[in-house]
C-alpha cells in the first residue's frame, strides 16, 4: 500500500475554486490508479474524478464534470484536482485513493477497488 495525504481543503464561497493535492509515499506511484472520492455530510462516499496510471485516461462523476479537473504528476508522486465553480453540494470530506496496477473504465468508481486511502481534507462551499 501507499501512504496519501491530502491538503488544499477549506472554506470558499459559491462559483470559487480550490486545488487539491494528495502526496504519495512511495516511489512506485505511476504504478497506481488513482481516485478522487469524497462524503458529504449525513450521505455516503461517492466517486468524484480518477486517473489512470499515465494520467492519459480520467473519469468524472456527472455532477463534477466540466467543473472539475483530476492530473497527476508522476515525477512529484502527486494527484491534484481542481475544483471550479464550486457549489454548495460539493460540500464534502474529500479523499484520494489508490489502486495498485491498471483497472477497468467500470471499476474506476468503485470505492472497492482502492486499497490505499488518505485522511481526507474539508471542503465547505458556503452560498
Amino acid at each position: 500500500q501507499v501512504q496519501l495525504a491530502e491538503s488544499g481543503g477549506g472554506l470558499v464561497q459559491a462559483g470559487g475554486s480550490l486545488r487539491l493535492s494528495c502526496a504519495a509515499s512511495e516511489r512506485t506511484f505511476s504504478g497506481y490508479t488513482m481516485g478522487w472520492f469524497r462524503v458529504p455530510p449525513g450521505k455516503e462516499r461517492e466517486f468524484v474524478a480518477g486517473i489512470s496510471r499515465s494520467g492519459g485516461l480520467t473519469y468524472y462523476a456527472d455532477s463534477v464534470k466540466g467543473r472539475f479537473t483530476i492530473s497527476r504528476d508522476n515525477a512529484k508522486n502527486t494527484v491534484h484536482l481542481q475544483m471550479n465553480r464550486l457549489k454548495p453540494e460539493d460540500t464534502a470530506v474529500y479523499s484520494c485513493a489508490g489502486a495498485r496496477g491498471s483497472r477497468q473504465d467500470w471499476d474506476i468508481p468503485n470505492d472497492e477497488v482502492y486499497d490505499s486511502w488518505g485522511q481526507g481534507t474539508q471542503v465547505i462551499v458556503s452560498s
